[in-house]
């Protein structure tokens, strides 16, 4: 037997030859296997889709642009603007008073007021070189020393204060310093604890040579009435003319004295309480210039308004004041604004800071723009005084309700036509000219042209999505 019979033998008898053909037959079998598995598995998975994934092909493919809905609504356009709490009057204290009996210099010697303090009608805010500065109701403001006999609105005003504190000024016609005025000032000053200043300072000095003079013509009369000597006739004449001059005298004198209101002693406010809102003076500090600062009259709110904000507003629109520090709100309207823009420097200039009779407010420092007055609908909260508050003025409003879409969904055409695009629900689009109106937080009111169709619902175009462009 040849080698190669041999080997065909083992083979077929089983031997390690024919093992080892039979394990590489069955490798080359499970590898034929595994490939086609993986066919099937990818054919399979072509063929094969869960529900969801099945849903999720089905649905439209994803929009490229940015829509929003039509509404149908009350459009108002606003303009909102910072303002402060300010009173319709302002006052900077700056008693021009005189200093000691020695002649030095005016000092503060007291200051019972603090920055923020309350102030009631006929309060002491401070005393200068032992003198009181006392506010009362009012709104000229003082000009002059107001002493007995004089007349005109300012006495009128005075005493208007005294009798509402209560001092009675008697049968003095308004407006004239007379008798019972000064009786009034005198219980007046008698009740804050200071004695009135006199009206003529020379120490009773002419009112006692007026008597004097009466006393001695009273004498000279008698002497001529009791005369045996020739002529008595004459001489008692004489004596009786110089007796009627002396009376006229001493009551001039008379009327004259009394007490007087120094312009240096009061500050008329036209409202209370009134509120301190500044004390740049100390005690013992000498009276140079502004001592405090206090504010009255009813509540009211100013703003300054920018270039492209001024056409916007009138006299009379609705405002809402709202105070973010005490949650308080309040209805309101333009009560002014300025025709031309007001620039204030950092120091405050263009102002004397004493306030205006009729209650307008002044410039802040540092603001500038157009100069807004909003007058509230009732007296505002006292606590609001001096506060930066929120003003929200109703510029313009819609007729009722109407169609309203963004702003961004408006395209001008080269034709000056005015469209919006509206997505339909199938992907289409189509252009509908429009006819606008009141604008504001941005949107606009649009009104359909001619037989267009524009419903409340519909998707309008605003925009492109980011990346959808070029896809």
């Amino acid at each position: 037997m040849t080698t190669q019979e041999a080997a065909e033998a083992g083979v077929a008898a089983g031997g390690p030859a024919g093992g080892l053909a039979r394990r590489r037959r069955w490798i080359a079998a499970v590898a034929g296997g595994a490939v086609l598995l993986a066919g099937a598995g990818v054919v399979a998975s072509t063929l094969i889709r869960s529900p969801a994934q099945a849903a999720a092909e089905a649905r439209p493919p994803e929009r490229s642009v940015l829509t929003s809905p039509v509404e149908y609504r009350v459009l108002t356009s606003s303009v909102i603007v910072r303002g402060q709490v300010v009173a319709g009057q302002s006052v900077d204290v700056a008693p021009q008073v005189t200093g000691g009996e020695d002649g030095a210099a005016p000092v503060v010697t007291k200051l019972p007021v603090g920055q923020g303090d309350r102030v009631k009608a006929g309060q002491v805010l401070l005393e200068v070189s032992g003198r009181p500065v006392f506010a009362l109701p009012g709104r000229i403001p003082v000009y002059r020393d107001l002493k007995p006999g004089a007349e005109g609105d300012d006495v009128k005003q005075l005493q208007k204060a005294l009798r509402g504190l209560g001092h009675g000024t008697g049968a003095d016609p308004a407006g004239t310093f007379g008798a019972g005025t000064k009786a009034a000032l005198d219980a007046f000053y008698a009740a804050i604890g200071y004695d009135p200043l006199p009206a003529v300072d020379d120490d009773g000095q002419g009112l006692k040579t007026a008597e004097d003079a009466v006393t001695a013509a009273e004498r000279a009369l008698q002497e001529a009435q009791d005369s045996k000597d020739k002529g008595p006739a004459r001489a008692v004449q004489y004596a009786r003319d110089d007796l009627a001059e002396a009376r006229n005298d001493l009551a001039a004198a008379q009327a004259a004295s009394g007490p007087r209101l120094p312009a240096g002693e009061v500050v008329f406010l036209q409202g209370f309480p009134a509120r301190v809102d500044a004390v740049p003076g100390r005690v013992g500090a000498p009276v140079n210039g502004t001592m405090l600062t206090v504010s009255g009259g009813k509540l009211a709110v100013q703003a300054y308004l920018q270039e492209h904000q001024q056409g916007l507003v009138r006299k009379g629109q609705r405002v809402q004041i709202y105070s973010e520090l005490t949650g308080i709100e309040a209805r309101a309207k333009v009560g002014s604004l300025a025709g031309s823009p007001t620039v204030q420097d950092s120091t405050g200039g263009g102002g004397d800071g004493r306030g205006e009779p009729d209650g307008e407010a002044q410039a802040a420092p540092g603001q500038s723009g157009y100069l807004l007055r909003v007058d509230p609908d009732k007296a505002l909260d006292a606590r609001l005084a001096g506060q930066d508050v929120r003003l929200t003025i109703e510029a313009a409003r819609t007729d009722g309700k109407a169609l309203v879409v963004p702003i961004t969904a408006l395209t001008a055409g080269a034709d000056g036509r005015t469209t919006v695009t509206v997505l339909r629900p199938d992907g289409g689009q189509r252009r509908v000219q429009v006819r606008t109106g009141t604008a504001g937080d941005g949107f606009v009111a649009v009104e359909p042209v001619g037989t267009a169709r524009l419903a409340k619902g519909e998707q309008v175009i605003v925009g492109v999505k980011k990346g959808a462009v070029g896809r």
